[in-house]
């Protein structure tokens, strides 16, 4: 993990982090941020407690008579990723949430790529595999997988890079993004893959398939300061759009492991939070950065 202490974490911070790296990217530091935003926005929208998730997200739950209290807590932030058993193979999962005697109910894993998207092929072999190995094990799991791309412009102006240039452009097989804002032919192919992969109903389903996809592209052209999600790739309203994603998350979720289980309700049912709360009063509601999230208040 970064060597600060995990804050909350934004998504323009986290996808900063990511396309202007300032370490090796054969390490995972431009990815974790992701990681935190993903397990804090599962506390504020998802309301599942923070005890569950692991990486265990900044925030504390303070219980007064009448509701629950959000608190950001950077000491009660603990990093690392959960292994769990899979069908063929044990699997560390980036985001992960357990429920005591139940299990391991939600994940999302998280991947990153910055260039030479040629290489796309295997991330599809890959996340198929993932997929297949965890619901052998856990058929009711409800997997996420988020995969975020780094837009690289053909006709940016001065391109910013962690990788090396080709005479200061992007090399033909560096391009997200070609002149006349069409996607490349690689990330073309692989957004079709993952609306296949994406979109599991039922537990008797194929296994290959994930519950949610998410397909996010990075803006890149501008710099650090510009940065942030492409705005129009996917378009809105896409099946691998990331709020989309998440919203499916929380509604497969729910029909799994509370609907169709009320024996089990008290203990899966998730959390509603007070809107009085101060991390969401103080913070959340006062900073742009977090406004895709729609807090789980009552």
């Amino acid at each position: 993990m970064p060597p600060e202490s995990p804050g909350l974490t934004s998504l323009k911070d986290a996808l900063t982090w990511f396309a202007f790296p300032d370490a090796s990217v054969q390490t995972s530091r431009h990815i974790l941020r992701l990681h935190w935003y993903v397990a804090c926005r599962l506390v504020i929208e998802g309301g599942f407690h923070p005890d569950r998730i692991r990486p265990r997200p900044p925030i504390a739950v303070k219980r007064r008579r009448d509701g629950l209290l959000l608190h950001h807590d950077p000491a009660a932030a603990k990093s690392g990723e959960r292994t769990i058993l899979g069908g063929l193979k044990t699997k560390r999962l980036d985001v992960t949430v357990t429920i005591p005697t139940i299990g391991p109910v939600l994940a999302v894993s998280l991947k990153g790529t910055h260039n030479a998207f040629r290489n796309l092929t295997n991330r599809m072999e890959e996340a198929a595999g993932d997929c297949t190995n965890l619901h052998m094990a856990y058929p009711a799991l409800v997997y996420g997988f988020w995969h975020v791309l780094r837009a690289n412009e053909a006709d940016d102006p001065a391109p910013t890079a962690h990788f090396r240039l080709k005479d200061g452009c992007y090399d033909m097989h560096d391009l997200a993004i070609l002149g006349g804002g069409e996607l490349t032919e690689p990330i073309q192919r692989y957004h079709h893959a993952l609306e296949r992969l994406s979109d599991r109903e039922d537990l008797r389903d194929h296994p290959s398939r994930y519950e949610a996809c998410g397909l996010t592209l990075v803006k890149s052209r501008g710099g650090p300061v510009e940065c942030g999600v492409y705005p129009e790739h996917p378009p809105p309203g896409s099946v691998l759009d990331y709020n989309r994603m998440f919203r499916r998350l929380y509604a497969i979720y729910d029909r799994r492991f509370v609907y169709n289980a009320p024996a089990l309700r008290s203990r899966t049912e998730r959390e509603i939070w007070d809107r009085e709360s101060p991390l969401l009063a103080d913070v959340i509601s006062r900073d742009v950065g977090f406004a895709e999230m729609e807090p789980r208040i009552g």
